[in-house]
Formats: C-alpha cells, structure tokens, sequence
C-alpha cells in the first residue's frame, strides 16, 4: 500500500466512524495524513503533491499495522488525535499535550503571531499574564514574539501546569516563563508579578446545554478547562464575570485585555450589556475574540 492511499482509507474510516475533529484538523484528509505520518515517523510537512511528492511510496507491512493500531485507538476511544500522538501545533509551533490539558487551539494565538492585537499595545509593554494557560501555549508564542516582555502563565489546575512546564522547558523560555497556581486571579504571586500590561484569557466559558452536546472528543477533555459555569450559573459567563470584577487591580495604566469567548457572544453580552469592548478579527470571524481596556473596566 502507497503512502497516499494510506491516508485516504484512513480518511474514509473517520468518515464512516463519524468522529469530531477541531483539535488542530477540520476534516479527515487532514486528521488523517496528521496520523498516518506521526505514526510512520515522517515530518508533518511531507509532500503529498507536486515534484517532491512522497504520496506513492510503498509503505511496508509492519508499518500499515502501527498506522491500523493508531485508527483504532482514535475511533474506539474517541480521544482527540493529540492525545494519542502527545503532539499539537498552534501558528507554527509545536507543543506537548496530553490528557491533563484541552489541545491548544485558541484563536489568540493568530492574533498574537500576525501583530493584531499590537495596536492597543505601548513601548513600554513589558509584563504579560496568560491567564488559565493551561499548556503554556500562549504564554510561549508572546514570549516568541514579543522579545523584550516577561510572561505569567497562571492556571487552576497544578496539573496542567506541570504540561506547561514541559512546554516552557522544551521551548527553552524558563528565564522569561513564570508560571503560577491561581485561581483566576487571586494568588498573591500575580500580585508580585504585575501590574501586567497585557492579559491574555482563553477561560472556560461553555454554557451549560454546550456543555452536555459537546461531541465525545470534547468531552475527554478536562471539563474544568470548558465549562463557565463552575459557580452554578448556565450561560457560561462564571469564570468572566469573576475575572473581569477585579481585573483593573492587576492592569497597568495603560493595561488591556484580550478574552476569548468562542460562539458565546450572545451570553457575553447579555451579562456585560454595559461594558465598551472591541471585537477582533478571527479566522473564525469577529465574535468571538474581544479587547478591553482597563479604562473600559473601571466605568
């Protein structure tokens, strides 16, 4: 069996298992080539078209059953492919993940990576807090691209940052990574760290029917890392709400921001009908990534 033909049979059994994708693919072809080249060692970048193309190499027996053995475990367990593969790439860079985390896919990042959010941002930036950073991955694109700030990557869970930790030392950032356990924003360390210029936040923010239609690929993530609605609320809005009340304390003066709020909107602006904010362009659209200003905060 070729390389390519590989890839498409893999392909039809996702399709014919009717497994959920949205952790680093969208369709089976990807997901597919994604597995099939991880489990026969070959780069993610092989080509499959054009002079260089790797598609009709014959593929040895021994290596169609690792490739057979990795489709089974992702369509009988329901577990993303990351975490099968303990791999995830987010705007280039490559990250380890496993089941102590939710695979990385904020749409901050592209943000960060592309110079969005660098408008609303001064000089004099120079502390950055990645709030509920999980494994470390926005915490460690900011610090990539932006050279001269020190970076906090906080979260809830000591489990996910013992992944970000991983991260933080693979990427070799321990001298400009802190990271710190807090819930929200109470530990006394990010008191210590701040004020921070900039705060960046992919929190948990699934209201509550999300929570229970979420397909099984979803669901074999850490809930505490999806569902806002830890405080008992159902719109999704618990964790935001507790954040953004005292948020000003931990902003400098010129301090700002950046929330992802996924395809709550509706639910966000229900609870903040009051609060001026500034909706950010996306791959995903203009709803689902938002600036605010301390300024904003304080009125």
């Amino acid at each position: 069996m070729t390389l390519i033909e590989l890839i498409e049979s893999g392909a039809q059994q996702l399709l014919d298992a009717n497994v959920s994708f949205g952790h680093g693919t969208t369709n089976a072809f990807d997901e597919s080539a994604w597995l099939v080249l991880w489990a026969l060692g070959l780069p993610l970048g092989t080509q499959l078209d054009g002079e260089d193309s790797k598609a009709n190499t014959t593929v040895a027996l021994v290596d169609t059953e690792k490739v057979a053995t990795l489709f089974r475990a992702r369509i009988q367990t329901r577990k993303p492919a990351a975490y099968l593969t303990h791999e995830a790439w987010l705007q280039g860079v490559a990250f380890y993940v496993d089941e102590r985390v939710i695979v990385p896919r904020s749409l901050i990042a592209e943000l960060i990576v592309d110079g969005s959010i660098d408008y609303w941002l001064k000089a004099s930036t120079h502390t950055v807090l990645d709030l509920c950073t999980g494994n470390g991955s926005l915490a460690i694109l900011a610090a990539m691209t932006y050279p001269d700030v020190v970076v906090t990557g906080s979260d809830l869970s000591a489990d996910a940052l013992a992944v970000a930790r991983i991260n933080v030392d693979k990427h070799g950032l321990q001298d400009r990574i802190a990271l710190v356990e807090s819930d929200g924003l109470t530990a006394p360390a990010l008191v210590t760290r701040g004020p921070f210029d900039l705060i960046l936040c992919n929190p948990p923010y699934v209201n509550a029917q999300g929570m229970a239609d979420l397909p099984a690929e979803y669901k074999a993530e850490p809930a505490m890392a999806l569902s806002g609605n830890q405080a008992g609320g159902s719109d999704g809005m618990d964790f935001i709400r507790a954040v953004l009340k005292v948020a000003p304390r931990h902003m400098s003066q010129d301090g700002v921001l950046v929330l992802e709020i996924g395809n709550e909107r509706p639910y966000f602006e229900a609870a903040f009908a009051q609060l001026e904010v500034v909706w950010l362009e996306t791959s995903a659209g203009e709803d689902q990534v938002l600036l605010v200003t301390k300024e904003a905060l304080l009125l």
